[in-house]
């Protein structure tokens, strides 16, 4: 019979498992511990949900999506936009009508002819001249327009909604009331000079060659000038408030917070403005065909009148690209150094 110590020493080792044991089991955990992670890191990626393959084939989808998306504007690019160029450029090398376009090839000889012609010399650079005094005066009662708005944000929404009005005037009605206003017969201008005093003969003047072609100006500025107005006036709301505040308290104010703080501002936009104005004006034709018709004489006839009267009333195709390409050329001569200016005060 054993004694009570040796049973107490032989349950003892039954609680305690050998050195050698838990060296073991420690050694079996971490080999199937780094196993484990051996093994989820060798799991198998599901199809679709990554990989090289799967991902290649979803940026070629997605690339595909694009060009579907971006089809139809190019398209519309290429039907409205680079055929007619073609064409216009195909029919000022040629000899072309209205009914049988391409008829001979000619070569420069159009524009030999155009460029020989007193009428379109004198057209393209009338037209450039009342581009750039016309779309300034558009800029600087646009600018101080929205200025004025600007100051008076809360009580100018009536004035904001009524500078509409001459945008979204058709432009044949904008050269018939001008024309009304003209009128030496009872017109707005001449009874305006007699209120003030004036007793000599009615003032015509769209019948004047020589303020013919500003009367057609003031109607233009008119009625793109609010345009600029409220292009400026987004741009204005869109400043920090903060900066006019802390000039405001630093003594800055009136013209010299105008000029060193707003205008820098806004000056990409105002830039852009005149740049979308000039081109406007450069394409005036509506106005010159229902005030003046060209006329009196030569002293209105722009370019854009002379391809009106090449291509429709003496159906010459070949004289209308030719002139409608060296209009082309002056517009892009004139722009270049305002897109120029816009980019470096946009990025400025």
């Amino acid at each position: 019979m054993s004694s009570p110590s040796s049973s107490l020493a032989r349950a003892e080792r039954r609680r305690k498992p050998s050195t050698a044991f838990r060296t073991n089991g420690k050694k079996s955990l971490a080999l199937s511990t780094s196993e484990g992670t051996s093994t989820r890191g060798r799991l198998p990626t599901p199809p679709g949900t990554g990989g090289p393959a799967p991902r290649q084939q979803r940026r070629t989808r997605d690339s595909t999506a694009h060009r579907l998306f971006i089809a139809p504007s190019i398209l519309s690019l290429v039907v409205l936009g680079l055929y007619p160029l073609i064409f216009i450029v195909l029919t000022a090398l040629s000899e072309s009508s209205l009914g049988r376009p391409f008829q001979e090839w000619v070569g420069t000889a159009n524009f030999e002819a155009a460029l020989g012609d007193e009428d379109v010399v004198a057209s393209l650079v009338r037209n450039t001249i009342y581009a750039l005094l016309v779309s300034a005066a558009s800029v600087v009662l646009g600018v101080a327009t929205a200025v004025a708005l600007f100051r008076s944000a809360r009580s100018g929404a009536l004035i904001r909604t009524l500078l509409l009005l001459p945008m979204i005037t058709p432009p044949v009605v904008v050269g018939i009331l001008w024309k009304l206003i003209f009128n030496p017969s009872g017109g707005l201008f001449n009874t305006v000079l007699t209120f003030f005093g004036y007793s000599g003969d009615p003032v015509s003047v769209l019948a004047s060659p020589t303020f013919a072609l500003v009367g057609v100006a003031i109607a233009d500025v008119w009625e793109w000038s609010p345009l600029i107005a409220l292009l400026v006036f987004a741009a204005l709301l869109g400043q920090d408030p903060e900066v006019t505040e802390a000039a405001a308290l630093d003594g800055a104010g009136g013209f010299r917070l105008f000029t060193q703080i707003t205008l820098p501002a806004v000056a990409g936009t105002i830039a852009a403005a005149f740049l979308i104005r000039i081109v406007l004006a450069f394409k005036v034709f509506d106005l010159v065909y229902i005030m003046t018709a060209g006329g009196p004489g030569q002293s209105t006839t722009v370019p854009a009148y002379l391809i009106y009267q090449a291509a429709l009333q003496q159906f010459d195709l070949g004289r209308a690209g030719t002139i409608t390409v060296l209009l082309a050329i002056v517009v892009t001569v004139v722009t270049l150094p305002i897109v120029a200016l816009t980019r470096r005060l946009h990025n400025d």
